[in-house]
C-alpha cells in the first residue's frame, strides 16, 4: 500500500499460508522507505534484517513472546488504519469476501478489478 492506502502489488497465497508467505514475495521489490505492518510480521531473519540491510524502516509492534520489545513509532503506526480500510472496501464484493472463483487466476483477477474499481471511486 501506498501512503493514501492504495494497493501497489498483490501476491496471492493458499487460505492456510503465513502472512510471510507473501510478504518473502512482495518486501524485496517494495520502493517505499517505510513499512508499517502487524505482529504478524515481526520476524528478524524474514523482514527486519532485509528491511534494515536495504535501508528501510519498519514499524511494526513486538509480539508478546519476544524477550527483548522493540520501540517503535507509534503515531506513524496509527496510519496502519488505510491498510485495513482497503481490505475492508475490497470485502465489500461478495466474490471476494466468499473466494467465490475456484481457480486462482479468476481470483486473483476479481482482486485486481475489484482493487480497480476501489481505487477509481
Amino acid at each position: 500500500m501506498d501512503a493514501l492506502g492504495n494497493p501497489v502489488g498483490f501476491h496471492l497465497t493458499g487460505g492456510q499460508a503465513h502472512d510471510l508467505v507473501g510478504a518473502d514475495q512482495l518486501l524485496p521489490d517494495m520502493e517505499a522507505g517505510v513499512l508499517i505492518a502487524d505482529k504478524a510480521f515481526d520476524a528478524d531473519e524474514r523482514v527486519l534484517q532485509p528491511l534494515a540491510a536495504a535501508g528501510k524502516k519498519a514499524v511494526i509492534p513486538s509480539k508478546a513472546n519476544r524477550k527483548q520489545p522493540r520501540k517503535f513509532d507509534r503515531h506513524l503506526y496509527a496510519a496502519r488504519h488505510l491498510i485495513e480500510n482497503f481490505f475492508a472496501r475490497l470485502k465489500q464484493y461478495r466474490a471476494i469476501a466468499t473466494r467465490y472463483d475456484k481457480t486462482a487466476r479468476n481470483f486473483l483477477a476479481a482482486v485486481h478489478l475489484a482493487a480497480s474499481v476501489t481505487r477509481l471511486n
